[in-house]
């Protein structure tokens, strides 16, 4: 576990819990979820001191549930969101420089290597309470960026601190969200090389539950980022009702607070199209694979037919001269079967050359 004072341009890091409530700034207490679990009784007793409140127990289970969907609530005393991550799993770098070799069992193993677990929130007036997963980066990465923008080291994205526990929040949620951002074009190209293998006409394609499980994991990933698109939106809607600031300073502060969770909002539905295109695409590689494979088998059929349509004349005339007549033309003279057969080699040859002005047994179609 740790707790962090954040007050104006000073970051500082607290060593335990303090006693009470700075004077200015806010406490910020990240904590792994099996952390947070052993030490539930210290934390509440904690934010009874700092903020004359408690968490509510089913807020504390809330929190505690690895497997929860992407949820938002409230209280009088404090917003609670769940947020599940969209990242790679621990251990999953093989994988995926794997999967940037093109093949597909490696893209798709790559393709279930992300990891959707939550990350729970306890957003006070002036205490940020985070409950991570124990590989979460999330915690360590902010601690290091904000370290860095107290000593004026980092210049990317913004240079302001968070001023306010909602601040830092949504800008946690905002980093989950581009996490997944920049996975996109691996998945894009997981996902071109599944196509590819179901569109080449020289693959044998048969492992249909290898195509199943990266649908189904595309199918998760949708329905997280539906609730991670509802959570937020309800965010927004409750930041709404908040009660009005009454100073100029304020109001600007409530109105930075919206247009960064419009922002977040963004994000994610640009995450939730994404993974939609994806979607799609694997369902038009399907019903492309199904047509294509529809398309050579009415080929070999069209070849077939036209070549029983150019020896059925040819079985006729075998068949005439086979019957047990003694009086059939050309059966007692010498040249009756090079007769026979050059006349039988002209209709084939006719009806072949027919049949390829006809572009029955032409390439082109």
């Amino acid at each position: 576990m740790r707790i962090f004072h954040l007050s104006g341009d000073q970051f500082t890091e607290l060593d335990a819990m303090p006693e009470q409530m700075p004077a200015t700034g806010f406490l910020w207490v990240g904590s792994a979820r099996r952390e947070f679990e052993v030490n539930a009784a210290n934390i509440q007793a904690a934010l009874q001191r700092w903020t004359s409140s408690q968490l509510v127990d089913l807020h504390v289970s809330d929190l505690l549930n690895n497997q929860l969907p992407s949820h938002f609530d409230y209280t009088s005393w404090y917003d609670l969101l769940v947020f599940r991550r969209l990242a790679a799993a621990p251990g999953s770098a093989e994988l995926f420089v794997d999967a940037e070799h093109g093949t597909m069992a490696s893209a798709e193993r790559a393709l279930k290597a992300i990891d959707t677990s939550p990350v729970g929130f306890a957003v006070f007036d002036r205490v940020l309470l985070t409950v991570h997963p124990a590989d979460c980066q999330v915690r360590e990465f902010f601690a290091q960026k904000i370290t860095k923008l107290t000593q004026g080291t980092d210049f990317r994205g913004s240079s302001r601190l968070p001023n306010s526990s909602a601040d830092l929040m949504l800008r946690m949620v905002n980093h989950m969200v581009d996490s997944y951002l920049e996975l996109r074009r691996l998945l894009t190209r997981q996902l071109g090389t599944l196509q590819q293998e179901l569109l080449d006409p020289h693959s044998h394609f048969d492992n249909w539950q290898l195509l199943l499980d990266s649908r189904n994991s595309l199918h998760l990933l949708d329905d997280t980022c539906e609730d991670q698109r509802s959570a937020i939106q309800e965010w927004i809607d409750a930041l709404d009702e908040w009660p009005p600031e009454v100073d100029a300073q304020a109001r600007r502060e409530r109105e930075l607070l919206r247009v960064r969770s419009r922002d977040v909002l963004e994000h994610v539905e640009r995450v939730l199209s994404h993974v939609r295109r994806l979607e799609s695409s694997a369902e038009a590689a399907v019903q492309m694979h199904f047509s294509a494979l529809g398309h050579r088998t009415n080929a070999i059929m069209r070849t077939l037919t036209v070549l029983t349509a150019i020896f059925m004349p040819l079985n006729l005339i075998t068949g005439i001269f086979g019957m047990n007549f003694d009086a059939l033309p050309l059966i007692h003279s010498a040249t009756g079967f090079w007769v026979a057969t050059l006349m039988m080699l002209t209709l084939g040859l006719g009806l072949g050359a027919f049949f390829w002005r006809k572009r029955y047994l032409s390439s082109q179609r």
